[in-house]
């Protein structure tokens, strides 16, 4: 099982996922990088993920970045957030 306790993006984004898996009573993914969809999310569960991924960290995903690839699994999400936050 992965360790989800820190504050980093990934640790961050890895918690949005497993609220959406527990509210679907789906196995959370052992790593991070393990196919969601593999895993039983639907469409609808990712376009959730979108909104609650821009919520968690106030951004705006661009349109052209809102795909299956972007989405495929936490290290993905993780890339994508680390191109659109500012560096710190």
């Amino acid at each position: 099982m992965l360790d989800i306790s820190g504050d980093s993006p990934a640790d961050r984004v890895a918690n949005l996922i497993k609220r959406v898996f527990t509210k679907r009573s789906l196995t959370f993914p052992t790593s991070h990088d393990e196919d969601l969809r593999d895993l039983g999310l639907s469409s609808l569960d990712i376009v959730n993920l979108v909104l609650s991924v821009e919520s968690e960290f106030n951004v705006t995903i661009p349109e052209t970045d809102i795909t299956p690839k972007s989405f495929r699994s936490i290290s993905t999400i993780s890339a994508l957030l680390t191109s659109l936050l500012p560096a710190a």
